[in-house]
């Protein structure tokens, strides 16, 4: 006999949202590091004491960390998504027959009391300090590195850079997005970033940046970036800023500060991609943070037309000479100065030349310059600096640290794929912030769930 379902409507049901949630389920593993225990005596300046009660900010933060961990980008949907899904609804606190909030309440206290307060940034360091109780961060070596995310606007809705006045706009009529990029132009993240104008500016959202870095169609964009430790990956501090290299690595260094500011960390040394190379960024990492840079330098002295480059001559610090790879030597000065300080190698700016007999007479000119009659090098005022930076990338330990520095890499590949934030949802500088702030915020509380994970008697295994 062929068996059929039938719905048995029940006055009465005995129900227990907590039996029904599985053990090992991700929303258990994130609820036992999600601290909000502080959050309404942080919150609790910014509301008023008389009126209606609000709607619980801490139930609209747990919401918000469901959507970002889960890859929910709606906030539509979310609300849906809470309503149906019994371990949301365990999530967040609430009970079968509580109400869930209307989707409009996230926006009002994100432009509100939440941005006034800066609770985003104080959620996402205290996940990190968590991360440094358990142990997940061992503060040696960090990694740093940047990724476009394309911003919620179209290139149809634009205007070439002579087309845009931005000293004509009104401030008291423009839109949100637009408000926040006047109010950033001086800021080095932003406006201050680069004297460069953009080829195209979007009337939605003008702080994105108009980039053909992938190498394809461009697209306008913000830059995410992310300070890491080599570790296990746990991302110690997010940036949002345009995307243009000087933006991404003035991040960096208010990255590493922000870090030893707020936990006391400074790493023992720094792996990044050549964009970081440049010789002001060594300098900065090496003389004043004493931080040593795997970094590949950032050098335009290669040549391309097959002559030799400076690489090919071997500095000599003993007797400030250049040595040619036909054994001849380039020097500074050949002149014996009554004033001693005429000669000393202090960091300054360099010109070393070959004697014009030995270039003339010698068999690889057509190597070496064939176009002038003596082969000259010019020593930067920090080559000493870039010398180091050279030093660490050919040493052994340089494998180990781009390996590590990878995890990087990984971190955006999982932002975009898992989480589903290949494309910004928020405009302005302070949306693409909160975005990257919250994202940054999942991907450690998702790492610590598994990484920490809880036994099967409800404790965490020693």
């Amino acid at each position: 006999m062929l068996g059929t379902q039938k719905a048995h409507a029940r006055l009465f049901y005995e129900f227990d949202l907590e039996t029904h949630i599985p053990a090992n389920h991700l929303v258990r593993g994130i609820d036992r590091f999600l601290d909000l225990r502080e959050l309404h005596a942080d919150l609790r300046g910014f509301y008023s004491h008389t009126g209606r009660p609000s709607v619980d900010p801490e139930l609209i933060i747990r919401m918000l960390v469901i959507g970002y961990v889960m890859g929910i980008r709606s906030e539509r949907r979310l609300c849906q998504e809470v309503h149906l899904n019994l371990a949301y609804r365990w999530f967040c606190r609430l009970g079968l027959e509580d109400k869930i909030p209307d989707h409009s309440t996230f926006s009002k206290l994100r432009h509100g009391k939440f941005r006034e307060s800066d609770l985003f940034r104080r959620l996402f360091e205290d996940v990190v300090a968590t991360c440094i109780t358990e142990g997940l961060v061992g503060g040696t070596g960090f990694a740093v590195d940047a990724s476009l995310i394309s911003a919620d606007v179209q290139k149809q809705s634009s205007s070439r850079a002579e087309d845009w006045d931005a000293d004509a706009i009104d401030p008291l009529e423009a839109p949100r997005a637009v408000r926040e990029y006047l109010d950033a132009l001086d800021e080095a993240a932003f406006g201050a970033a680069t004297t460069v104008t953009p080829k195209f500016t979007a009337h939605a959202d003008p702080a994105s940046q108009w980039t053909a870095a992938r190498k394809g169609p461009a697209f306008f964009a913000y830059s995410d970036n992310y300070l890491i430790d080599t570790d296990h990956g746990i991302i110690m501090d997010v940036e949002a800023t345009r995307s243009v290299r000087q933006a991404e690595v003035g991040s960096a260094r208010t990255m590493l500060d922000r870090t030893e500011r707020r936990f006391g960390l400074r790493p023992d040394w720094l792996a990044a991609d050549t964009a970081y190379g440049s010789e002001e960024n060594l300098v900065w990492l090496t003389l004043k943070r004493q931080i040593l840079p795997f970094i590949p330098v950032f050098d335009k002295s290669e040549r391309t037309d097959g002559t030799w480059s400076r690489s090919d001559f071997t500095w000599d610090e003993e007797g400030d000479r250049y040595l040619c790879p036909e054994g001849k030597e380039l020097r500074h000065s050949r002149r014996n100065y009554s004033d001693p300080g005429r000669s000393a190698t202090g960091m300054r700016p360099r010109r070393y030349r070959a004697l014009k007999a030995d270039c003339q007479d010698c068999p690889s000119k057509a190597k070496c310059c064939p176009k002038s009659d003596v082969r000259s090098i010019n020593r930067e005022k920090y080559e000493i600096v870039r010398d180091l930076a050279r030093a660490c990338t050919a040493s052994a330990f340089n494998e180990v640290a781009q390996r590590r520095r990878k995890k990087v890499e990984m971190l955006f590949a999982h932002l975009k794929r898992i989480l589903g934030l290949g494309r910004l949802r928020l405009r302005g500088p302070l949306g693409s912030k909160d975005e990257f702030t919250l994202a940054a915020t999942a991907q450690n509380l998702r790492k610590l769930a598994k990484l920490r994970p809880q036994s099967s008697n409800g404790a965490a295994p020693a």
